[in-house]
């Protein structure tokens, strides 16, 4: 078979694959922000895994951990066997994350992916409360399991799970009819009125900044009138920060300035640091009532996650890469503003916050046509919304500016070949 064939994936591949039809290459070497295809060709990454890599492309120090435990003999594989990489692990986590945060929590570890742990944090708060239902929000992304798909507002994918999806209402996210209106008085509303039909739930889930959604970022007076309903009614309020979380948002978990303290955490994309697969479910420790085995997950013990992951944690050891992720956010920013000024062709409106952010257009198909114009000048670039109206950004946090810069100027060049070279309007 020629290595740069992609007819083998069409033959024997199941219809369901994705993102290979958006970036039509084989890859087969990456490195920071780059990859590159079987042919040579280069690519600039502002698409990091879905976020699942927030460092980037095989980092050196992640890597040379890694070869060692492997060339070491350390166990690869546990269940929730006590090993000394997940022992490392816990330690850093709580010395270097929790503990300056002045967070407790409690750390389980649900099984590899996303969806485990918001499965998890689901079967807990009804465990806890005795209740059955859970209050989700328009536009969130949980998950792609039975649970985690019934607190998913994306309708395309609920359909997938061929059942009805209950046990859920969904109430509106913060501007989601627009920006005067305020949603949680009338979802408080519910809960007040006995006659409005909606049951004290379980739970709240919610993403801070709304990934898939459409990079639809909350305020943080939103959050913590949230936060307080939650502390009204006995609800237990859940952060899913698979997406938004390590550094995605600018600081380590996304919620941190909105001053608010959830009740569960979800963690997995980047918290392994390397790529490899990992999920944290944090529990506030009055919560965690779990009996021995009650749930539990062939891979939930991936010894070789916990060395990277434990390696990775080494970027937080001083302020000096927040206030670097923030510097870059700010060009970020100041880039996409820019656009919608200079093309207002592209009917533009900035989303999302730090290393999460995006533009919405009002033009039909524009922004999908944006991201494969991108990858054919040499980015790989996503889109998001339930209408998939908005391009996003999502570089690695430790890209370089050179780097960012020129993942700028290909967007840019994508953005004027599509509103036939125009001349632009001066700001």
């Amino acid at each position: 078979m020629e290595t740069n064939n992609l007819s083998i994936f069409n033959e024997l591949e199941s219809e369901v694959r994705s993102y290979c039809r958006s970036f039509p290459a084989i890859f087969n070497k990456a490195k920071g922000y780059k990859l590159w295809d079987v042919e040579g060709n280069e690519y600039i990454d502002f698409f990091s895994g879905a976020g699942a890599l927030n460092y980037g492309h095989n980092d050196p120090k992640m890597k040379a951990k890694l070869v060692d435990y492997i060339l070491n003999d350390g166990i690869a594989h546990s269940l929730d066997k006590a090993t000394a990489a997940k022992a490392e692990f816990l330690e850093k986590f709580n010395n270097v994350i929790l503990k300056p945060r002045n967070m407790e929590y409690k750390v389980m570890f649900p099984g590899p992916t996303g969806t485990n742990t918001v499965e998890s944090a689901l079967k807990l708060a009804r465990k806890v409360t005795g209740r059955t239902d859970v209050i989700s929000f328009t536009n969130g992304f949980h998950g792609m399991t039975i649970g985690s798909l019934s607190v998913t507002g994306n309708s395309f994918k609920r359909k997938g799970a061929g059942i009805p999806l209950q046990h859920v209402v969904t109430m509106p996210y913060d501007s989601f009819v627009n920006d005067e209106l305020d949603t949680l008085e009338y979802l408080e509303r519910f809960l007040e009125d006995n006659g409005s039909g909606v049951e004290i739930p379980a739970a709240m889930i919610l993403e801070t900044v709304q990934g898939e959604g459409g990079i639809n970022a909350a305020r943080f007076e939103w959050l913590q009138k949230v936060e307080s309903i939650c502390r009204r009614f006995g609800i237990l309020l859940i952060v899913d920060d698979v997406q938004a979380g390590v550094g995605r948002t600018g600081t380590f978990f996304s919620f941190e300035k909105a001053g608010i303290t959830p009740d569960i955490i979800c963690l997995s994309k980047s918290i392994g640091g390397y790529g490899l697969p990992l999920a944290l479910t944090l529990i506030n420790p009055k919560y965690d009532i779990w009996e021995p085995g009650e749930h539990n997950g062939t891979f939930r013990g991936n010894n070789l996650a916990f060395v990277t992951a434990t390696e990775a944690l080494t970027y937080w050891e001083t302020d000096s890469f927040e206030k670097s992720i923030q510097e870059k956010s700010d060009k970020i920013t100041e880039f996409l503003v820019g656009l919608t000024v200079k093309y207002p062709q592209i009917k533009g409106t900035v989303r999302g916050r730090g290393f999460m952010q995006g533009i919405a257009t009002e033009v039909d198909g524009l922004a999908s046509d944006i991201a494969k114009a991108a990858f054919e000048r040499g980015l790989i670039m996503e889109t998001a919304g339930p209408e998939d109206e908005v391009f996003k950004l999502f570089p690695a946090l430790t890209i370089d500016n050179e780097g960012l810069e020129k993942g700028f100027a290909i967007i840019e060049e994508s953005i004027k070949s599509l509103v036939n070279e125009k001349e632009p309007v001066s700001s």
